[in-house]
């Protein structure tokens, strides 16, 4: 680990202490700060941390304003009188405080867990034979408000994180080893269905319920207390059963409440509701009086939802911060992996101790740390004939035959179906406005997305802005600044793996179609200054197929990197447009 003033920097597990004391740190912000730390004092261009951030893909340098601005935050650090990073316009960065290596202790090899104790159920069976993994703490979390719930305390544990993270595994894993007597119900929220059908997911636990062990008196319960319920799921109770009752068709939430608060008498029960940003006004609500009645009873629901696929007003939001308020709920955040948690991955899903040299490092650096992603670039590697098992006898000993570098761009299958199933979920015009988006790679300005699809920058500012409060895979990162002191800002791709997919969706034509419009937008913006933005029209060109617009941008780019005396970046250019001319 490195040190600077109050700082630690763990590259290989991807960590940031202040004093001791945790801090999260975005995937990129983090790439950014690490790559600064190993090079302390010396210039760190532009185009150096875009390609160690991007590599082989064109990112626009604006996009590192706005990652710089978080990071002195978390600093504490000021860009005019700089103790960390100073910024050396049109340069670069350099990292200015002095850097010392610091010795690993074991009280910052992880963050402090906030639970009374590790429970029993935790010490089980090896996470690597699950290929569980890098998620202590968060199970320590869980297994200490299962442990609440045993005097008669009702809790409520939201599990977040984005797609991909790992939500499910923890919970499955922590449900695995739950105590002998627990009852466990799921449900999981189905996207369209809840507009439908109300208490979907309720419907579907209850049918868990009715078909677990205690089937017996989980419907003799439900008959008496909820009949309508118990009907609802296909179970219609006997008039022995109903207790004078008659026949009842109405499905009250205080009913259920009551009937689970009587099942949770003889044991502790446990109510996992997944997908929980699809669910229905109804099933919400129904939590909500679950968490706030006040009869004891050891209940605890366990909810996953992805914070950025919930709208600002969406009643789930609501939900949440008033049981927060009512300290009557916690939450459990999956953050991304770190290398070494995606190395343990690895060798799990391998199931081997070691791994080839630079593996680990490919599969972090284009996963960004999910988990998921990391899954499907090793089966990618596997399909591909890029990673063969040379094992025997059925033992595995994967090696890597070609250079990774060869791997083409293309997004893994079950990837790419999982995100294109969330893009067809969205309209025409939001689909629209993503795919031109996707021209521009991770980052993308307004004023280029509304010259790839011809409209007013006005409206397609305030669409952006929309997509970017709507959706979990686009934020806004920041303002580009154009000639004439006009700003327009700019947007970026949550990870590669969306905007790789909006880009392949869309038809050879239509993209060239784009490519050339960003292109003369460019050259209208940048007019008597073509010359300062011609790489990047070249770059818009070449993709078009304009492979002689596309060498003449390069040569103007290459006559301008001359007059600034940079000749190594002018030989470049003019060898790569050479080569485009060659193609024509």
């Amino acid at each position: 680990m490195k040190h600077f003033e109050a700082f630690r920097i763990d590259s290989a597990n991807g960590c940031l202490w202040r004093d001791g004391e945790p801090i999260d740190l975005p995937p990129k912000q983090f790439a950014i700060l690490d790559f600064l730390v190993e090079n302390p004092g010396r210039v760190i261009t532009h185009d150096e941390l875009l390609d160690k951030l991007w590599p082989e893909t064109f990112v626009q340098p604006q996009v590192l304003r706005t990652y710089m601005l978080e990071l002195r935050k978390v600093l504490g650090d000021e860009a005019g009188n700089p103790r960390f990073i100073q910024t050396l316009p049109k340069r670069g960065y350099r990292f200015v405080a002095a850097v010392t290596e610091a010795a690993e202790t074991s009280k910052e090899s992880l963050p402090p867990i906030d639970a009374r104790s590790v429970p029993a159920f935790q010490a089980g069976a090896a996470g690597a034979a699950t290929g569980f993994v890098n998620r202590t703490r968060e199970l320590a979390m869980l297994g200490a408000e299962f442990e609440r719930i045993g005097d008669g305390k009702r809790r409520v544990v939201f599990v977040t994180g984005e797609a991909g993270i790992g939500k499910t595994a923890l919970v499955d894993y922590f449900c695995r080893g739950l105590p002998a007597g627990t009852v466990v119900a799921r449900g999981e929220c189905v996207p369209g269905v809840g507009a439908r059908e109300e208490y979907y997911p309720v419907n579907e636990a209850l049918g868990h319920l009715c078909s677990s062990a205690a089937s017996e008196e989980v419907c003799r319960i439900l008959a008496r207390m909820a009949p309508a319920w118990l009907a609802h799921i296909g179970r219609q109770p006997e008039e022995s059963q109903l207790n004078g009752q008659g026949k009842v068709e109405t499905r009250m939430p205080g009913d259920l409440c009551a009937a689970l608060e009587e099942i949770c008498r003889a044991g502790r029960l446990v109510l996992v509701l997944e997908d929980l940003h699809w669910a229905d006004p109804a099933t919400l609500n129904l939590v909500a009086a679950l968490a706030r009645r006040r009869a004891p009873a050891n209940l605890l629901v366990v909810a996953t939802f992805r914070p950025r696929s919930i709208a600002p007003g969406h009643p789930l939001r609501g939900l949440k911060h008033d049981l927060a308020v009512r300290k009557l709920c916690a939450e459990v955040s999956l953050e991304p992996f770190a290398r070494s948690a995606v190395a343990s991955l690895i060798m799990a899903e391998l199931k081997q101790s070691a791994l080839p040299a630079g593996l680990s490092d490919f599969v972090h650096q284009h996963s960004e740390g999910n988990p998921l992603f990391a899954i499907a670039i090793i089966e990618h590697l596997i399909a591909q004939q890029i990673l063969v098992n040379s094992g025997e006898n059925g033992a595995s000993s994967f090696e890597i035959r070609s250079p990774l570098e060869t791997l083409d761009s293309e997004v893994p299958g079950k990837l790419a179906e999982m995100v294109e199933l969330e893009i067809e979920r969205l309209g025409p015009e939001v689909k629209e406005l993503l795919e031109a988006g996707s021209l521009l790679n991770v980052a993308f300005p307004a004023w280029a997305v509304a010259a790839a699809v011809d409209c007013d920058p006005a409206e397609v500012e305030e669409r952006c802005d929309a997509l970017a409060r709507d959706l979990h895979f686009v934020e806004r990162a920041g303002e580009d600044e154009l000639p004439g002191g006009a700003c327009s800002p700019f947007y970026v791709f949550a990870h590669e793996v969306y905007r790789e997919v909006l880009y392949q969706r869309q038809t050879a034509s239509r993209r060239a179609q784009r490519h050339v419009r960003i292109a003369q937008r460019l050259a209208e913006l940048f007019k008597g200054r073509e010359a300062d933005v011609a790489r990047e029209m070249a770059m818009h060109y070449e993709a078009a197929g304009e492979m002689r617009r596309a060498a003449e941008a390069l040569r103007a780019a290459a006559s301008h990197a001359a007059r600034r005396n940079a000749q190594f970046e002018a030989a470049e250019l003019s060898d790569r447009a050479a080569r485009i001319e060659a193609r024509v």
